[in-house]
């Protein structure tokens, strides 16, 4: 019973020697063997490896593509202009022994280096270029300097750096506001420009109207007065044919006209001498009638002829407001 423990003892001691003599290594892995804390070889092939149990370590790397995200950083320009820069770096460790003599065997030692020598490069290389280079096509190129010196400074730690890239670069939030008062104020001038001009061209479009229209209707007003002219010269030669004809029938007809045109409101008055003129035809059409309007002289007598006596010069009463038609 004794020698079947410590047969089943001696083969339990052999599997865990056996187990701890060998280990794996992956396709994603490279290995550092160290021996008391001392390192003995490197081992890049994947497979099944061996190693002395119980003193000799074995310590992985990922050999895969690794990144680092830095945080944002305050960074001065060539033109005293200061931005937030946000930057991100690919890296990969190509020589565990280095890294593992520098670093250490964690992964989280060279995420801290790198981050003093990624944000000393961005410092660097971006405090030789102006505001405009970093937001133009220049970015390419001074994105690649910045990569060789990282480059060159992660190397003594073990690690290739692949890439550096700036993912964002933000102006100061004082200097945003500043900038953005400054673009409303700009725009804001451009607008006013704008209207002017418009105003401008508005201005000049109905100067230019308003001339035509003062053109246009002189033009008319000469031309309409050029056919009054022309018509009333014409009823002028009219009437002065129509008077030589019969000079009589004219006069009549031109004392119709002055009747009507006097009494035809029916409110008026008019003050005239005994034998004025223009009741001549009044006086015509029934001698002796008195002149409506006019009141008679007294003592004054008919002629024979049937035209009224002349008597003395005496004050005229103001006409009816509607005299009387003669019979």
């Amino acid at each position: 019973m004794n020698r079947m423990l410590l047969l089943g003892g001696v083969v339990l001691v052999g599997i865990a020697t056996a187990a701890s003599s060998l280990f794996t290594v992956h396709q994603t892995e490279q290995v550092l063997v160290t021996q008391f804390g001392e390192p003995i070889r490197v081992i890049n092939d994947p497979g099944l490896h061996a190693k002395i149990p119980f003193i000799q370590t074995v310590i992985s790397f990922d050999r895969r593509l690794l990144d680092y995200d830095a945080p944002g950083e305050e960074v001065i320009l060539s033109d005293q202009r200061r931005l937030i820069v946000d930057s991100f770096t690919r890296f990969r460790i190509t020589d565990p022994l280095l890294f593992f003599q520098t670093v250490g065997a964690q992964e989280a030692g060279i995420r801290a280096r790198l981050s003093s020598v990624v944000v000393s490069a961005l410092r660097r290389v971006l405090g030789n270029e102006p505001l405009l280079a970093v937001l133009s096509s220049d970015r390419a190129r001074i994105m690649t300097e910045i990569n060789r010196q990282v480059n060159e400074e992660a190397r003594r730690f073990g690690v290739a750096v692949e890439d550096v890239r700036i993912r964002r670069a933000d102006l100061p939030e004082e200097n945003t506001q500043a900038i953005l008062s400054r673009m409303q104020s700009e725009r804001e001038r451009v607008a006013r420009e704008a209207r002017a001009e418009g105003a401008e061209v508005a201005a000049r479009v109905r100067a230019g109207a308003d001339r035509e229209r003062t053109v246009i209707l002189a033009e008319s007003q000469a031309q309409a007065d050029t056919l009054r002219g022309q018509g009333e010269q014409e009823a002028i030669r009219i009437f002065a044919e129509a008077y030589q004809r019969d000079p009589e029938f004219f006069g009549f007809y031109r004392a119709m006209q002055a009747y009507r045109e006097a009494f035809s409101e029916g409110e008026t008055r008019l003050v005239l001498t005994p034998d004025s003129e223009f009741f001549r035809y009044f006086r015509q059409s029934r001698p002796g009638l008195p002149v409506p309007g006019v009141r008679p002289t007294p003592g004054a007598e008919a002629e024979p002829n049937g035209a009224a006596a002349q008597a003395a010069p005496a004050p005229a009463s103001p006409a009816p407001a509607n005299p009387a038609p003669a019979n």
